[in-house]
């Protein structure tokens, strides 16, 4: 449609294009007749550089053959009239339109809209909100519409804002702009959400409900226990989302968010894999910043604590929203404190942190929730890399580490271990300076480590950087290695697994009480 009028539309750098759309009324059957507009179709004597030439009121048909047939004299005028009336006949096609009754609840339509736009590029419940506030000019859903698209895309470009203050006047004039500005100067990748992420947000900590497309009915104006429509609601909700979405995009409540997460340990985006307990955990800063429940100072750590408390359980991986929408409402009905404590001995039992951690750490997945969390653990403590007493585990993530196999993968495939979901268990993972792994090469753990020890001994160093005993034991200790390592070869393997595991859970453990 855009290409046929001519009109610009907006693409993902927010700048307005026009999409021009070339036609070939030569074309035979097998040859295409239409193509997106190059510099071959402008040169070309043939192509009709852009149909929208041809849609416009005032274009002359009998004056466009004259001059075409002038440049192809060997075209027949009858089949270039034929060609461009049959081109101007799409102005007829009819444009299929579902029509709804209006006694459908809103999430039979929400369904009925996903439904239809599940092909291409999918659509989702939160473009449904999106279409909802944006063609709202009454409440100000327009520009509400504008604020989180350009929060979002600033969150991940913030070079885009030098474009945005000369591209959107209006936006730059409204009383957006100066709460958007600190985005410029933003680098954090912890937390870049979409605008999914953000109307889940906004919405959940000012509504008290977790399901999006509630939104989209208080939006409309529904009273859910009249089940009727009512513009105060309407008016009201559009406030409220307004309240919202200023509260998610404060920098203060935003970047003190991030730094509770970072000082958790999960410094890398690499540590992060569910953007889903993310919104949760800052839904819930949101809402104990705006109780007087729980004192300012202890928000930080029960924040993280709960974002550790969902993230090992995997409480927003499957049905996320409608997890959300419970644990909303316990919080609304029972208060964060009773509700935090009821999980917290429902899930995280003796029997989960000795049994069920250990076996979910039984995997070869390294973005695993399970593993992340431990290398979150050593960050917090602040741990030093395996075999190293200067470079830190926060050091090798950040800046240049990767994870490397503590029995070498190439000595285990030598040795008949060659199964890569066995040899690449994360219990056989541990970040190491990269200086550390090409000296380590593809010797035997009884082997490098026997030369570690020995080194503390001797001062000859070949192994790491460590030359004290205790200093090597401590080492160990904080890097769930088995103070045996010096004895195993590749018939101890699954017994080191094993007790690794064990170990690792510990940690875990011991890091999520001493928050």
């Amino acid at each position: 449609m855009t290409a046929i009028a001519g009109l610009p539309v907006l693409n993902e750098d927010f700048e307005e294009k026009i999409h021009k759309i070339a036609f070939n009324p030569l074309a035979k059957e097998d040859e295409e007749k239409f193509a997106v507009q190059t510099p071959a179709h402008i040169k070309s004597k043939h192509w009709i550089p852009d149909i929208s030439e041809i849609f416009k009121p005032e274009f002359d048909i009998y004056g466009f053959i004259t001059d075409y047939t002038k440049n192809n004299p060997e075209v027949e005028p009858k089949k270039i009239s034929d060609a461009i009336t049959k081109l101007l006949s799409i102005k007829n096609c009819q444009i299929g339109a579902i029509i709804l009754v209006p006694n459908l609840d809103i999430r039979e339509v929400t369904e009925i809209f996903v439904r239809i736009n599940s092909q291409g590029k999918r659509l989702n419940e939160s473009d449904f909100v999106m279409s909802k506030i944006a063609a709202d000019n009454k409440y100000g859903g327009n520009m509400l519409r504008k604020v989180v698209d350009y929060f979002c895309h600033l969150a991940i470009d913030p070079n885009f804002f030098s474009q945005l203050s000369t591209t959107d006047k209006e936006f730059m004039n409204s009383e957006y702009a100066d709460k958007l500005t600190w985005l410029k100067d933003d680098r954090e990748t912890i937390y870049d959400p979409d605008y999914s992420d953000m109307l889940r947000v906004s919405f959940m900590h000012q509504f008290g409900r977790g399901k999006l497309g509630d939104l989209v009915s208080l939006l409309s104006g529904r009273d859910f226990e009249n089940r009727i429509y009512k513009e105060e609601i309407a008016e009201e909700s559009f406030t409220q989302l307004k309240t919202g979405i200023l509260n998610f995009i404060n920098k203060y409540n935003y970047e003190s968010f991030v730094l509770t997460i970072k000082s958790l340990g999960f410094i890398s985006n690499r540590l992060l894999n569910s953007m889903m307990t993310l919104d949760f955990a800052y839904t819930l800063f949101l809402l104990l910043n705006a109780s007087n429940e729980i004192s300012k100072i202890e928000i930080k750590r029960y924040v993280q604590k709960w974002f550790l408390l969902s993230t090992l359980t995997s409480r927003y991986i499957t049905s996320p929203e409608s997890q959300m929408d419970r644990d909303i409402r316990a919080i609304k009905s029972k208060g964060f404190k009773q509700f935090f404590e009821e999980n917290e001995e429902a899930q995280l039992s003796d029997t989960f942190w000795n049994v069920g951690l250990v076996q979910n750490l039984e995997t070869s997945s390294i973005t695993s929730p399970y593993f992340n969390t431990y290398i979150a653990a050593q960050i917090f403590n602040g741990e030093r890399s395996l075999l190293s007493n200067s470079s830190k585990v926060a050091d090798l993530i950040t800046i240049m580490g990767d994870v490397h196999h503590i029995f070498p993968k190439e000595y285990l495939k030598q040795n008949g271990i060659t199964d890569k979901s066995v040899y690449n268990q994360v219990a056989n993972f541990a970040y190491l300076d990269k200086a550390v792994n090409i000296s380590i090469g593809k010797k035997a753990p009884c082997d490098y480590f026997k030369e570690a020890k020995l080194q503390c001994d001797n001062g000859d160093v070949k192994i790491g950087t460590i030359t004290d005993k205790q200093i090597l034991c401590d080492n160990l200790q904080v890097n769930c290695i088995p103070q045996n390592i010096d004895e195993m070869d590749y018939n101890n393997y699954q017994e080191f697994l094993s007790e690794r595991r064990k170990m690792m859970a510990k940690k875990i453990k011991d890091f999520y009480y001493s928050l």
